[in-house]
């Protein structure tokens, strides 16, 4: 194979091949970037980065243990942190939807620090020395545990930011419910009318969900930080000492700050991706949280003349080409979308996680990207939610008060009171009449305006 004025030969296990001059990667990204075409999407960059990071540990723990010169181990740290700067992003150009275990991107990888390693020690790019990509980049590593250890750091950095986005929404919704406190309104049950909440209650209740929502993320989150990398092929650390693990994990606490562990059984986290799976059962619970919220707001500002209307969303955009004036509840609408995406993306995930055969599961990329996905939609979707529209709310009290005086609900409230057989007979009187149920007990002064209005207070007054 003849090189070209724009390209470079360099040869792999399978023989010679033609790669871009200007290239960082080698022979083996230049195959699966031909054949891998299959999305126009390449890997998540944050799990390059992870696996860059832990390639610097991998380098570190390498020549403390007296395998790697120390001059090697620089050239890979400082091109491991060149990769971690983004300088170089645009070469990781693989699809995402690649080989199994995700070799494709590691090696992708493993070439361009190689490369970056031996220019700096003054070697030719493409020659493999003084720097190789597998016996020195990859030393005492496999992509069978460093995708998948990659991908969890990036998981957990992306989760980490989540956890931030989520406290914003919750404590927007805390202060709404503080501001609509005192704010009577008719709940609902079935889309039915129901006994009476206050606005603040139905708000606290939202902040609450979403509080838990964090808290079951949070929790889901921390089996991210047990990693196997090191463990090799299936996990059992071929060909490595045994405290490679040991000092890969205090390097890589030692580089991030972070609280990262080694695998307490290898075998089992090179085959099961469950971790994944529960976090991402986690994002999921969150997205049909996040959803329900934002499908009580459109309800509770349907109209707004001829639906409840009982708060107001702000408008952010005209909301129809052809009926003026018109405002959507768009930003509701928007959130709803991403949470039936992250939805999507958990069953997909889901099944992939449960597709492992034997000592390896062969479905990383597509765990690690889409769990790293949905980590990202729903941090957008909280801060949107909550600035765009929570913190823009604003209660119609005359629609809260006028619902709820002619609610079928409200009844139930005079029952200890009058007793069910003349409550029954007043709420007939009431929907012959056209009055209200107050206007019907004033005028019989069954209760005094006073009495009527603490038993309609008292109902809200939670009985813990």
């Amino acid at each position: 194979m003849t090189p070209t004025p724009a390209t470079r030969v360099e040869t792999d296990s399978l023989g010679p091949r033609n790669v871009p001059a200007d290239a960082l990667y080698g022979a083996q990204t230049s195959r699966s970037i031909e054949n891998f075409r299959l999305s126009g999407t390449p890997l998540p960059i944050e799990i390059v980065h992870g696996m860059a990071l832990l390639k610097l540990a991998c380098a570190r723990a390498n020549a403390r243990l007296g395998l790697l010169p120390a001059n090697k181990e620089k050239a890979i740290a400082d091109a491991c942190r060149a990769v971690l700067s983004g300088a170089h992003d645009r070469e990781f150009p693989i699809d995402l939807y690649q080989a199994g275990s995700g070799t494709s991107s590691h090696m992708n990888l493993n070439e361009v620090l190689a490369n970056l390693a031996n220019e700096s020690l003054g070697g030719k790019r493409g020659a493999k020395s003084p720097v190789h990509p597998n016996d020195d980049v990859n030393m005492g590593q496999s992509t069978n545990n460093c995708f998948p250890s990659g991908a969890k750091i990036a998981v957990l950095g992306q989760t980490l930011l989540l956890l931030d986005a989520l406290a914003v929404p919750e404590k927007t919704l805390r202060a709404k419910a503080v501001e609509f406190a005192g704010l009577l309104k008719t709940g609902r049950t079935h889309l039915q009318d129901a006994v009476p909440v206050t606005l603040g209650q139905e708000f606290g209740a939202y902040a609450h969900a979403i509080g838990l929502a964090a808290a079951r993320i949070r929790d889901a989150a921390d089996r991210l930080r047990e990693l196997g990398v090191g463990g090799n092929a299936v996990g059992t650390g071929i060909n490595t000492k045994p405290s490679f693990r040991a000092e890969i994990m205090a390097a890589l606490r030692e580089e991030t700050g972070g609280d990262f562990r080694h695998a307490g059984d290898g075998i089992h986290l090179t085959q099961f991706m469950t971790d994944f799976a529960h976090l991402s059962a986690a994002f999921r619970s969150a997205a049909l949280d996040l959803q329900q919220i934002a499908n009580n707001l459109r309800l509770l500002a349907s109209g707004p003349l001829t639906g409840i209307g009982e708060i107001r969303l702000p408008p952010v955009e005209p909301g129809s080409s052809i009926m003026p004036g018109k405002i959507n509840p768009s930003i509701c609408e928007a959130v709803n979308m991403v949470c039936m995406q992250v939805q999507g993306l958990d069953h997909a995930t889901a099944l992939a996680c449960g597709a492992g055969q034997l000592e390896l599961n062969t479905h990383m990329p597509l765990i690690g990207a889409n769990t790293l996905q949905a980590a990202k939609l729903l941090s957008a979707a909280s801060r949107a939610l909550a600035d765009k529209c929570i913190a823009g709310i604003a209660a119609d009290e005359d629609a809260c008060r006028r619902n709820l005086e002619r609610s079928a609900g409200l009844p139930t409230l005079l029952n200890p009171r009058l007793g069910y057989d003349r409550v029954a007979q007043l709420v007939k009187e009431a929907l012959a009449s056209g009055k209200t149920l107050r206007e019907i007990v004033l005028e019989k002064k069954l209760l005094a305006p006073a009495e009527y209005e603490a038993l309609l207070a008292s109902s809200t007054a939670p009985n813990l």
